[in-house]
């Protein structure tokens, strides 16, 4: 039973690096974009939701949802007027533009917040648990969970049944016949972007209210969404959510067996399904 527990305690753990890694899945399926900034505009969004909560006396679940129209319009913004100038064949520019994002977004952070860690003031609700047989589980991590499958669930409804989804894949799929037929891929691009940054937001909020952070932690949780896309597939969403819980049940196993191997378990298995399915368990039929 106690492995039960464990396993299940991965699979919920798993929600949050999906959470991590969906935004990122997005940007990348629909632009080919790699945004090395990804986790530290995490860490942004947790803290404008601290800032927000600390100022106006909000509660975190409401303070969330006056941070996403902020992140939208950042994300845009920041999509239309500069990373659109790297987009081509060459993938070495954005690569290079976003690293320097995320330099400065951690010395903006330290320059405002401190080195010192943070965290989102908790109520009942996130210490909270709730009994099922033997097995104890934790309100947050269900909630987390909850919310990374509404996420997917909403991505994938807003690919296959909205008129923003039809231009998404047409973009993704040739943008220089998309744009002779009407689309402006500059505009679908940055409104990706937007959309990420709303997910960002989301994955913020869990992020401030399980653990703490600081300005400086952006890259580990940018190497926590990078492998749960790729062990995923890169392009696909379910898959990103499967790549998510491979990497908590791994983490939470190593940490059963040893607590010094739990965050060493979660690169092994990248590994491992890295040399079983080099493209990941889920591929795009077109990658």
């Amino acid at each position: 039973m106690i492995w039960v527990d464990t396993i299940i305690q991965g699979i919920l753990l798993g929600g949050l690096y999906a959470l991590f890694a969906a935004g990122l899945s997005l940007v990348f399926g629909v632009m080919r974009l790699v945004n090395l900034a990804h986790g530290d505009l995490i860490v942004m969004g947790a803290y404008l939701i601290l800032v927000l909560v600390t100022l106006l006396g909000l509660s975190p679940f409401v303070a969330v949802f006056v941070a996403m129209p902020l992140m939208f319009g950042l994300g845009w913004a920041l999509q239309r007027f500069l990373l659109n100038r790297t987009l081509g064949d060459d993938i070495l520019p954005p690569l290079l533009v976003t690293f320097g994002l995320s330099i400065a977004l951690q010395n903006a952070l330290l320059e405002g917040f401190s080195a010192d860690s943070q965290r989102l003031p908790t109520n009942a609700l996130t210490t909270a648990s709730v009994e099922i047989g033997s097995i104890t589980l934790g309100v947050m991590p269900l909630l987390t969970f909850a919310s990374a499958v509404l996420v997917i669930v909403g991505l994938n409804q807003l690919f296959y049944r909205t008129e923003i989804g039809r231009a998404f894949r047409a973009t993704s799929d040739d943008a220089t016949t998309a744009s002779l037929m009407g689309i402006k891929p500059a505009n679908i691009f940055a409104t990706a972007t937007g959309i990420a940054l709303v997910i960002v937001t989301i994955a913020a909020l869990y992020l401030g209210l399980r653990a703490n952070f600081d300005p400086n932690i952006g890259p580990a949780r940018l190497i926590y969404a990078f492998e749960a896309v790729i062990i995923g597939g890169l392009g696909s969403l379910w898959g990103t959510l499967f790549g998510g819980i491979i990497i908590g049940v791994a983490q939470t196993v190593g940490a059963a067996i040893n607590p010094e191997w739990q965050i060493l378990a979660g690169h092994l298995a990248f590994l491992i399904v890295l040399l079983v399915r080099p493209r990941g368990l889920f591929p795009r039929a077109n990658d």
